[in-house]
């Protein structure tokens, strides 16, 4: 996932513009888009105008900002507003592309302008990256590295990948291929509401540490109707549904994990080992070329891949920063927890319960 620039003398030439689409655009923006996503290396679904279709949570309002020059799209970068915040993906899933063929700086530039221009009216403003975006740097945005991802090179294939597992999730998935566990694609919507029920009895179970909102059934099922763009698949026992995830992807790009849900009853039987080698299978056979796995816990990092770091760019707009000042705040907590004798810091950690988690965050500016 890198960005090449294009030579000083082109663009010098090239004026870099950029328009903005609050819905799926019209004929020529929409094959001049699809045409920059044949540009760049492993384009994921909300890169592409498929990201107008994915089902939405809460009463988010999409947009995309489209760099341009010459009348070509060179770079794409997806959001939401969400109130007064105006956001473009994840920690865990950047929506920003950059055309390998053009100047990388100058479309950054265009797509950082686009999205001042958007999001004129938010408190705060963030985008995540793949790679570092000085344009944006230079419009005031606090960079902020994050730990990032596991992504897999699926292009090795899958003896390869498979020689790289830790030897724990090899023998996990051997186990798990033992057990009476088969892994089924859904195509039915009844699969689909099995799924929704694992789904809601993980929830209730994690709810307090993953945070965030509960998915409604109607957005799982409005997802599966996205076939060209998303798979789930799904581990029985007995003909129950005991855990399932879904993929999204752009055909020919990259391949996101999401929404692993599983039953804590059945997960002695190894079905989460099973069901991510069976997608890691899948994506090989069906010649894509990454794997994001969209975290970096223990369990995926024994998947092999390389950690991928992902970059944070945020402007906060808000009365005296107050996202920043909470920020720095909780960066001096964790600094000085981290100073303290050990069994001082355990101490601190048990009289606040969690404590403060130490940092996933390795650089701040």
């Amino acid at each position: 996932m890198s960005v090449t620039a294009a030579s000083a003398s082109k663009c010098a030439e090239q004026q870099f513009d950029f328009d903005i689409a609050h819905e799926s655009p019209g004929l020529n923006l929409e094959m001049a888009w699809r045409a920059c996503l044949d540009r760049v290396d492993a384009p994921a679904h909300y890169n592409a105008p498929e990201y107008f279709r994915d089902p939405k949570q809460g009463h988010e309002r999409r947009f995309a900002v489209l760099a341009t020059s010459d009348g070509r799209v060179t770079g794409v970068l997806t959001g939401a507003h969400e109130r007064d915040h105006a956001v473009c993906g994840l920690m865990s899933r950047p929506q920003l592309c950059v055309d390998r063929t053009a100047d990388a700086a100058a479309t950054v530039e265009a797509l950082a302008r686009g999205f001042l221009a958007e999001a004129s009216a938010a408190k705060l403003l963030t985008v995540y990256s793949w790679f570092p975006l000085e344009g944006f740097r230079g419009h005031g945005f606090r960079e902020r590295v994050l730990a990032g991802v596991v992504v897999l090179d699926l292009t090795q294939g899958p003896t390869a990948l498979f020689k790289q597992l830790d030897k724990k999730r090899r023998n996990c998935i051997r186990s798990a291929m033992r057990q009476p566990v088969e892994i089924v694609e859904a195509t039915t919507e009844q699969d689909i509401t099995s799924f929704y029920a694992v789904y809601s009895c993980w929830f209730g179970t994690t709810r307090k540490k993953i945070g965030g909102r509960k998915l409604s059934s109607e957005f799982f099922q409005q997802r599966f109707q996205l076939r060209e763009n998303v798979r789930v698949f799904l581990a029985r026992s007995g003909g129950q549904v005991i855990a399932g995830i879904t993929l999204r992807f752009l055909p020919g790009g990259l391949v996101e994990y999401s929404n692993n849900s599983s039953l804590d009853e059945f997960l002695h039987l190894k079905p989460n080992d099973l069901l991510l080698w069976n997608a890691v299978e899948w994506a090989c056979r069906e010649g894509f070329p990454r794997f994001s796995l969209g975290g970096a816990h223990r369990f995926l990092r024994e998947f092999g891949g390389a950690l991928t770091p992902i970059y944070r760019y945020r402007l906060d707009r808000t009365r005296l920063r107050q996202h920043d000042l909470r920020e720095n705040v909780m960066d001096w907590g964790r600094a000085t927890l981290r100073q303290m004798p050990r069994p001082l810091e355990n101490a601190v950690r048990r009289i606040t319960g969690k404590g403060l988690p130490k940092s996933r965050l390795s650089r701040t500016s």
